[in-house]
């Protein structure tokens, strides 16, 4: 009890979590050969390129299992001191701050819920009812274990040096690539999508969003990855989306598809390119050609090169940022670029 004696000494509670723990930062890819076939040298920077992406998936999982472990100590040592500080037990605590404090579980919430919910739940009606109290009774001392823990953190100094992994930048092709802002943007945003994925659909009022906020300071390029497995109209229309770029609409085409997402068959593809105000028999040539098969082809071969496995999937400066991330995903990561920008 020694520690915990000394913390009553100071009249703030101060916690300094240094976590020296190694992690998996990786040094600068460099010309290091790691292989050679047939007299053709294999180097570091081309397997880290290779690599890059699925590496940096496996070490933010590492992270993210650090951090999450580290919050739990961090929270059981706030509660020890605490209970120290009161002269009560870590239980006497818990039920004084917790488990009074959470809340009844009222009839008009487990009748509203059982009323809702009664078409799809099993047993008889006095089981069910139980099961859902206990379960609102659950909800209610998470939420107050929650609050009191914030309180806690609120009046102590906690100061984390877990570090995350350094950000994989992954070399992105955009040369001849559609894009909205300006082109020498100092954050360039490369979606990989999928014009039938509904996620990518999903996420575009996000994008709008960014590009509104971040105005001259940020451009988004347009990549193809169809999943043909789950969207076999995917790639036609991304052949589409190319031909209407060749008359300078691709923009307003790629707007048509996923407004009407995931709507893609031959006759809907024409009538939204009478709607956005192609030329129609050259937009019919060019897709009937395959002019553009070639192209989306090389762009899938280069999202699946990059580690890309599902869509919507994005590269920001090169550092991927997979799924259709809420407004603040995005923003953290461009921030962060704008200040190294500056």
């Amino acid at each position: 009890m020694r520690s915990a004696h000394a913390i009553l000494l100071f009249p703030a509670l101060v916690f300094v979590i240094a976590l020296s723990l190694p992690h998996t930062a990786r040094t600068a890819p460099t010309s290091e050969p790691v292989a050679e076939v047939n007299g053709e040298t294999i180097t570091a920077a081309e397997l880290e390129q290779a690599l890059g992406a699925q590496l940096r998936r496996l070490e933010q999982q590492v992270y993210d299992m650090k951090r999450q472990k580290l919050e739990a100590v961090i929270g059981e040592r706030l509660l020890a001191a605490e209970a120290v500080k009161r002269g009560v037990s870590l239980q006497a605590l818990l039920d004084a701050e917790v488990t009074a404090k959470a809340g009844t579980v009222t009839e008009e919430e487990v009748e509203s819920f059982y009323q809702a919910n009664k078409g799809r739940v099993k047993g008889d009606e006095p089981g069910v009812r139980d099961r859902i109290r206990a379960y609102f009774k659950s909800q209610k001392l998470v939420a107050r274990r929650r609050a009191y823990m914030q309180s806690l953190r609120s009046q102590a100094a906690v100061v984390v040096h877990l570090q995350e992994a350094p950000a994989f930048r992954a070399e992105v092709g955009v040369e001849g690539a559609p894009f909205r802002g300006p082109a020498a943007a100092p954050v360039t945003i490369v979606a990989f999508s999928d014009f039938q994925c509904s996620f990518c659909k999903q996420v575009i009022p996000t994008l709008t969003q960014i590009l509104s906020r971040y105005g001259e300071k940020v451009k988004l390029v347009y990549r193809d990855f169809p999943i043909d497995g789950l969207h076999p109209q995917a790639r036609n229309a991304a052949e589409a989306a190319r031909c209407a770029h060749d008359q300078g609409k691709f923009w307003e085409y790629h707007d048509a598809l996923f407004a009407n997402a995931p709507k893609a068959g031959p006759e809907q593809l024409k009538t939204y390119a009478q709607q956005v105000g192609l030329d129609l028999p050259s937009f019919e040539r060019c897709l009937a050609s395959g002019t553009h098969a070639a192209a989306v082809q090389k762009s899938v071969d280069e999202a699946i090169r990059l580690g890309v496995t599902g869509t919507p999937a994005f590269f920001i400066n090169g550092e991927l940022l997979s799924g259709a991330q809420p407004l603040d995903g995005f923003t953290r990561v461009i921030e962060r670029e704008l200040a190294r920008a500056r």
